[in-house]
C-alpha cells in the first residue's frame, strides 16, 4: 500500500459516500485509475466494507460503558468459550484483547441502567469462567474519529 492508497482510505472514511470523480479529485488522480486502485484496496481486504456512523442515542442506545474483563482461566477451551459468545452478543460493539491486569475490554451500548443490569446478569454471567468485571460508564467523549493518520 503506497502513500495514494492510504489517500483514497483516508478520503473514504471521512465520506464514504462520495462519488469515484470526487474521490478521484480529493486525491488528485484521474477517475479511471482511481476506481482500479479502490477496486485493488477492496479485493486486499484493506477496505472491508463501507458502514453508517450513526448516533447511538438517537438510536435509543445512549448509554456507552467499557466493560473489563479477566477470566478465570486462560486454557484453550476457557478463552475460545469466552470469545465465541462475545461475538454473539449484539450489545458489543467492540471486544479487545489486552496486555495486562485485563484480559478483555468491551465497548458496550445499552438504552439504560436495567439493560446494562440485564446484560450483564443475562449475557456475560452466564458465559462462565469470568474472575471479575470492572465497569466504566462514559459520561462524555472528547474525540471520536474513524479517520487514520497518513504515515510519515
Amino acid at each position: 500500500m503506497d502513500r495514494k492508497d492510504r489517500q483514497i482510505i483516508r478520503a473514504l472514511q471521512q465520506n464514504g459516500r462520495m462519488t469515484n470523480q470526487d474521490l478521484a479529485e480529493a486525491v488528485n488522480l484521474s477517475p479511471s485509475p482511481c476506481l482500479r486502485r479502490l477496486r485493488n484496496l477492496e479485493t486486499s481486504g484493506a477496505i472491508r466494507g463501507f458502514a453508517v456512523d450513526a448516533d447511538a442515542a438517537a438510536y435509543g442506545l445512549p448509554i456507552t460503558v467499557f466493560v473489563r474483563i479477566r477470566l478465570e482461566r486462560h486454557n484453550e477451551d476457557d478463552v475460545k468459550r469466552f470469545e465465541r459468545r462475545v461475538l454473539s452478543i449484539e450489545e458489543v460493539l467492540e471486544c479487545h484483547v489486552l496486555t495486562g491486569a485485563t484480559d478483555y475490554q468491551l465497548r458496550v451500548v445499552v438504552s439504560d441502567l436495567d439493560a446494562y443490569e440485564d446484560f450483564i446478569r443475562n449475557r456475560i454471567h452466564p458465559i462462565g469462567g469470568i474472575a471479575s468485571i470492572d465497569t466504566s460508564f462514559v459520561y462524555g467523549t472528547v474525540k471520536k474519529t474513524a479517520v487514520f493518520p497518513l504515515p510519515d
